[in-house]
């Protein structure tokens, strides 16, 4: 696919993006319309689009790729807690864990998906979904004890039973058994899974057109931790992958995933475990509008 195509493909999705910003703002779509938006997308339409995604036939060469984004997955998971460590260590507590969470979890369900379906299409989102496995897990584990300061393991079952984990169990056993899912399920599956896109980028738009903008744009942290998600986490990743000999549709996802705005889930877990959930809203708002630009330029990197 051509660049300039690509980068069509993309400002639809922030055109989309605005269209939500504006609705918000008339009050088309107020709180309790996007959070019932958000429980849909959350639910029903990205588990969908997971499970079509893993409807290929069964082949050894995607089994080990699997493992491989997995495996790289957990890396730069580690990688962006430690860099949040060593860059944030000096923050109060309260601040502090807002922007190492910033560092460790991207919009990686939300944004990633579309972006990754609409450079790489299906088989992309069939890699984006494997990568998103650990996310589930740590953002329920290591980034409330980000907050709290304590490891609560009794979460990790509403992290492995979750309906974006749950649907890549279900799309897992598709695929290694070449299991034909029959037509008019798939049929249904693959149109409500293709209301993603443009449902979540609405949705982000809402999200943004409810915040305060004037207030938005006076933190320098909320900057900071925009620099750290959108530039220095990505190109860090982007360096380490080219060294060790990832190519392709591999070091496309992993780096297009890892340069995602900062994930929305920052400002309620915040907000829960007694972080500064202003700067959450912040950062997120910050890190969203800045990247319609570093995205394409990512893009622009790795094709």
């Amino acid at each position: 696919m051509k660049l300039d195509t690509i980068i069509s493909q993309i400002v639809v999705l922030f055109l989309i993006m605005i269209i939500g910003f504006f609705a918000r703002r008339k009050n088309i779509i107020n709180n309790e319309v996007n959070k019932g938006l958000t429980e849909f997308l959350l639910n029903i339409s990205l588990p969908f689009l997971i499970i079509t995604s893993f409807n290929f036939d069964f082949s050894i060469g995607k089994l080990q790729k699997s493992v491989g984004i997995l495996f790289y997955s957990l890396c730069i998971f580690i990688i962006s807690y430690f860099i949040g460590r060593v860059l944030y260590a000096k923050y109060p507590k309260d601040i502090k864990s807002v922007l190492i969470f910033s560092a460790m979890f991207s919009n990686c369900g939300f944004m990633g998906f579309p972006i990754v379906e609409s450079i790489y299409g299906k088989e992309g989102v069939f890699y984006a979904a494997i990568f998103n496995m650990p996310f589930n897990i740590l953002i329920w584990t290591v980034g409330i004890s980000l907050y709290s300061g304590k490891k609560d393991l009794s979460t990790i079952k509403k992290a492995l039973l979750n309906p974006g984990t749950l649907a890549v169990y279900i799309g897992l056993f598709i695929f290694l058994f070449s299991i034909k899912i029959p037509g008019p399920v798939f049929k249904t599956l693959e149109m409500v899974g293709g209301m993603t896109s443009p449902l979540s980028m609405i949705v982000i738009g809402a999200m943004l057109g409810g915040m305060n903008v004037k207030e938005v744009f006076s933190s320098f942290s909320a900057y900071y931790s925009t620099f750290v998600r959108l530039i220095l986490v990505p190109f860090v990743v982007f360096v380490i992958l080219k060294l060790i000999g990832a190519r392709g549709m591999d070091l496309g996802v992993l780096v297009l995933i890892s340069a995602m705005p900062i994930a929305a889930n920052t400002a309620i877990m915040s907000e829960k475990h007694g972080g500064d959930s202003g700067l959450a809203s912040k950062c997120i708002f910050i890190s969203t509008v800045l990247s319609t630009i570093t995205i394409p330029i990512v893009i622009m990197l790795i094709l």
